[in-house]
This record gives structure tokens, C-alpha cells and sequence, in this order.
């Protein structure tokens, strides 16, 4: 319905698991490294666990559809409610494994399939078993997926096993009786909800694999959206599907907080209230309750001894929370009056003027924040002369042998890169500001102002940044080109070479060491992977940024490493 409102190619936020729109994290990245090394290393039985919705099943997808070894067989139970028998004859079915004539016997079932795991390790092909929601097997299945790990050769297992499934399946492994199955298992890792980050750049990441071109969610949206789930991927769709639906009924092309927050408010079904309305709430409760005892207060008069007896008024509300505690009790006599000294007039102390915002700070700041001055400050962090630029900073940086990256993207692929960046900020009148990010402590952000250093939180910057970034970096040769296989020249050489001082694992031994053959995409491939990085193979410039803070080059300024995140 809202997709062509929008622009998208189809809904970004659908609950069923797929596998292209898998947002690797750093801990789906890990669980995924897991799950990998479970079916990649002989013998391996995995246990997965994580909270409902947090990405399990699209992992195990993501698994089954691009990271299984091509020699392997799989056989996936998705319905564990099952009987042994059952249990067993699903596995059987799902690896092709023809019936024995008693099916019904648990022996003649092991003892087909024990057959099948030695044609199978005789012919080098490995099997594998995915129990997928684990934790509702019952402990009969799981004492026979015990026996199931007995079938061996004399130097490995036949049978590999990764159970999935939610924080209860931990408990269920921890009790006495299952103890023999526990200690079979020799990796562990549990799933966590995303981040506050994380989840911005999750929500970003599924509109994009959309085809979204432009921002949709601002960022009081994407805070919003954390707030109400959590960072539980499951409950970020279901809540950003029915903003999007909402922003498409209200024909505005940007989600803000308040319809996030009545897209939670709708699918909870409960009315949909605004912040003044809940915080009025108790104000007007108090105001009800201060009227009512104003009315009641003459019929309390008027019940009381008629020689004491006041006049009847209304009495104001702080009039009622002023009164004494105790009412029966006399007044003592008024005791003389004594002139007091008056003290000496002493100064009051200065009230410490509050830091400036910001939003203010870069009102203040005017036309001083155009691009080129902040390019001014970015070429001092590198020790580069700067001259007023006749064309773009960039083409000067060109010239001095360096390179432009621009991007949009989160703190923690700056923090990743680790370069001073210009920051694209817009203040609370729309108008754009350029900066120097100049460093990062903690969760504090150093920027360069017009020339000027403050420092702000991450949470103030990213309410005026929706992530677009310039930096610079010295590619090798002052060629920025990507390499792919097929490339040749001296940059694939200055690949090969770097990639190997990082680590050994990396190095490739070349037929022509100036051509990106399939060995060396592979090691590309392996290190893009270690590091997080997009894993296509393709030596980009993000590649090989992270490559040369690997190198360790003395001279390159850095967001965490640098004089300014010491000082």
C-alpha cells in the first residue's frame, strides 16, 4: 500500500525471515561466525540461544542458503514437537534416506542413518543437523540426540548438530539428568538485542535493501523505536511497518517520534495519548482534588463549635498544604517580640551560566561553517597546506596524493574507520552546517566549530547528523580505485603484501602477483569477514581504509588514538 508512497521496491519491515535483508550486527556477526564454524569444522555441536524475535531463524537461513560448505547435507527440523520415532524418521526424510521396512523401530531408524553418515564421510561429504526452536524437545528426543552424537569413526564424528532456540533452552541443558548431552556441546553463544546504534542502522539497512533513496525515519524516530522495543528486530518491524502506514496515511514522506508512537499505541490497542496530555494528567488531578476540598470547607466550618467558628471561605490549594499537621492542638501563647540583628548583606554567588548548546553553538557560528573552511581544519589534522580551493577540497587532497571517502553512515563505522571526518549537521532552523569530528572519548564527541573545539554527546551530534560524512585517507600509489578479480597493477601487488603483514592467513601464493586472481578474492573475502566489513570480495575504499589503520602508519590522525582523544 505505502511502498510506491515511498519509493520502495517492497515492505523493508516484514516479519517473515529473509535472508537479504540479514543486518549483521556485531553480535549476528559473531552468532553467524558460530554457526559457520559449527558446520565448516568436523564434529561440532553448536547450541545457539537468543530472546524471541532477536534474528535466530534468519541466521539459521542466512546459514543454510550462502555459508554451507558445498560438500555438506543438511537436514533441518523446524517442528520439534515430535516423538523419537518422529524425531528420527524427520531426519531421515529430510537427508533422503528411504524408510527401513520397521520403521517404527528407533534401531532399524539409527541404524539407516548410520549407514548413510559412513557412505556419505566415505564419499568426503559431511552431514549436518539443524534443530531450529530446541527448546521444546522433550527430554527423550534429546537423550537421542545424545546417542545420535555416538556415531563416530574412529577419529571423528559423523554428525554434526546446532540446536537453536530461546533463553529456555539454556535452562534446559543446565538440569542434572542432561548433563551428559551439555558437555558434548563445544560451542556456545547467545543472541543479544540490538543497540540503540544498531538499531538506526538496522532500520536504515532494511529500507535501503528496499530501494529506498532518501532518509525516512528521522532520528527522534530511530530513538523512539529503541526506546519502545529494545532493539528486538521482531518488534522494530512490526512498529516501523505500521509507522510507515501512518506517515503513508498522513501523506508525509518522514517518520517522526509521535507516529512511532502511535504505531506502538495501535498495535498494543490502547488509545493513542501525547506527551502534554500525560503530563497534564496529574496536574489536572491535582487541581480536582484542591477545588473539591475548597467546596468542602465551608461544611466543615460550619460543623464546628459555633464560639470558634470562622467565617466561611475558600481556601486556596497551597493554603491547604501549608496547614499544620495537627489541628486539635492550642496554639502556645505568643511569646514577646525580639528585634533581630540584621545580617549582613552578603553577595549572592553567581549562578554558573549553563554550556551552550549545540544547536546554539552553531546558530552562533553563521556562514563560518561552510564546507571549505572545514576542510581547512581537516587538512591541518593531516599536516596538508591549504590554500583557498579554486575547486573542491577533495580535488586538492587529489592533488597532494590523498583521497575523498564520502558516505553516510553511524558511529560505529566512523569509530571503525577511525579518521577525523566533516559531519554534515543541520541546526533547528534547516540549515546546514559543515564540522571536524575531530575525536572520540567514550560516549563524547570532540568537534571543531568554525575552528573552534567543544565537546558534545553522541546523542546531542545525532540529533543534528543523519550521517553524512567526508574523510580523508592515503590510498596506496594515490590511486582510490576498487580492485575486483581480474585487476592488475601495483595496487594488487600493495594488497596482496599488506593483507599478508596483517596476518599470515591472509597471504596467497600467486602465479602473477599483479593480478587479483580467485585466491586472493578469497583472502579478501576471509578479511572482510573477520572484520565486519560488507563481504563481497571487492577491495574497496572502505577495505582498504580499514587495511591501512591495520598497517599502523604513524602519521595518519585518528578518532581514538590521536594528541586530541589523549588530551
Amino acid at each position: 500500500m505505502y511502498t510506491s508512497f515511498f519509493g520502495l521496491n517492497e515492505k523493508p519491515f516484514a516479519i517473515t525471515p529473509d535472508p537479504r535483508y540479514l543486518f549483521m550486527s556485531e553480535r549476528h556477526g559473531e552468532a553467524l561466525a558460530h554457526l559457520v564454524y559449527g558446520v565448516t569444522e568436523s564434529g561440532g555441536f553448536m547450541q545457539l540461544t537468543g530472546e524471541v524475535g532477536t534474528g535466530k531463524t534468519t541466521l539459521v537461513r542466512t546459514l543454510l542458503q550462502n555459508k554451507l560448505p558445498t560438500n555438506a547435507d543438511v537436514a533441518v527440523v523446524l517442528n520439534p514437537r515430535l516423538s523419537v520415532i518422529e524425531f528420527l524418521e524427520t531426519i531421515c526424510e529430510e537427508l533422503g534416506i528411504l524408510a527401513p521396512e520397521n520403521r517404527g523401530s528407533v534401531k532399524a531408524l539409527v541404524d539407516s542413518l548410520n549407514q548413510q553418515l559412513l557412505k556419505a564421510h566415505a564419499e568426503g561429504r559431511r552431514v549436518i543437523l539443524v534443530v531450529d526452536e530446541a527448546q521444546n524437545l522433550s527430554r527423550d528426543v534429546l537423550e537421542q540426540v545424545r546417542l545420535l552424537t555416538n556415531l563416530e569413526t574412529s577419529k571423528q564424528k559423523l554428525l554434526q548438530i546446532i540446536l537453536i532456540g530461546q533463553p529456555e533452552l539454556r535452562d534446559l541443558l543446565a538440569r542434572e539428568d542432561l548433563r551428559q548431552l551439555a558437555q558434548r556441546i563445544t560451542g556456545r553463544y547467545h543472541l543479544e538485542p540490538l543497540s540503540r546504534d544498531e538499531t538506526a542502522q538496522y532500520i536504515e539497512h532494511r529500507l535501503r535493501v528496499a530501494g529506498a533513496l532518501g532518509e525516512v525515519f528521522d532520528s527522534s524516530a530511530k530513538r523512539e523505536v529503541f526506546r519502545l522495543t529494545q532493539g528486538v528486530p521482531r518488534l522494530i518491524n512490526v512498529i516501523c511497518d505500521r509507522a510507515l502506514l501512518g506517515a503513508y496515511s498522513k501523506e508525509t514522506r518522514r517518520v517522526n517520534r509521535r507516529l512511532v508512537r502511535r504505531a506502538a499505541a495501535e498495535i498494543k490497542g490502547i488509545p493513542y495519548a501525547s506527551p502534554l496530555l500525560r503530563l497534564a494528567t496529574p496536574v489536572i488531578g491535582g487541581v480536582a482534588v484542591a477545588v473539591i476540598v475548597a467546596s468542602l470547607w465551608p461544611l466543615l466550618g460550619e460543623r464546628s463549635d459555633p464560639a470558634t467558628r470562622t467565617p466561611a471561605r475558600a481556601v486556596a490549594a497551597s493554603e491547604i498544604a501549608a496547614a499544620p499537621v495537627s489541628a486539635t492542638q492550642p496554639e502556645p501563647a505568643a511569646e514577646p517580640q525580639v528585634a533581630e540583628e540584621p545580617e549582613p548583606e552578603t553577595e549572592p554567588e553567581a549562578e554558573r551560566e549553563p554550556d551552550a548548546t549545540l544547536d546554539e553553538q552553531l546558530l552562533l557560528a553563521g556562514e563560518l561553517t561552510k564546507l571549505g573552511p572545514a576542510f581547512e581544519v581537516l587538512f591541518s589534522l593531516w599536516a596538508l597546506e591549504f590554500s583557498e580551493p579554486i575547486t573542491s577540497g577533495c580535488d586538492m587532497a587529489q592533488g597532494a596524493g590523498y583521497a575523498c571517502l564520502i558516505q553516510r553512515g553511524s558511529w560505529s563505522s566512523l569509530r571503525q574507520l577511525d579518521r577525523p571526518a566533516i559531519l554534515t549537521l543541520t541546526d533547528s532552523l534547516g540549515k546546514k552546517h559543515y564540522v571536524v569530528l575531530e575525536a572520540l572519548q567514550g560516549d563524547r564527541a570532540r568537534l571543531s566549530i568554525a575552528g573552534v573545539s567543544v565537546t558534545h554527546s553522541f546523542l546531542d551530534v545525532t540529533d543534528m547528523w543523519f550521517g553524512d560524512y567526508i574523510l580523508l585517507w592515503k590510498p596506496p600509489n594515490g590511486n582510490s580505485l576498487a580492485l575486483a578479480r581480474g585487476s592488475r597493477g601495483d595496487n594488487v601487488v600493495w594488497l596482496r603484501e599488506s593483507l599478508a603483514a596483517i596476518d599470515a592467513r591472509y597471504r596467497a601464493e600467486p602465479l602473477d602477483a599483479t593480478v587479483y586472481d580467485a585466491e586472493l578474492e578469497q583472502r579478501v573475502i576471509d578479511f572482510q569477514r573477520d572484520h565486519r566489513l560488507v563481504v563481497d570480495g571487492l577491495a574497496g575504499q572502505q577495505t582498504q581504509i580499514i587495511i591501512n589503520s591495520l598497517l599502523g602508519s604513524d602519521d595518519t590522525p585518528r578518532l581514538t588514538t590521536s594528541r586530541l582523544a589523549r588530551d
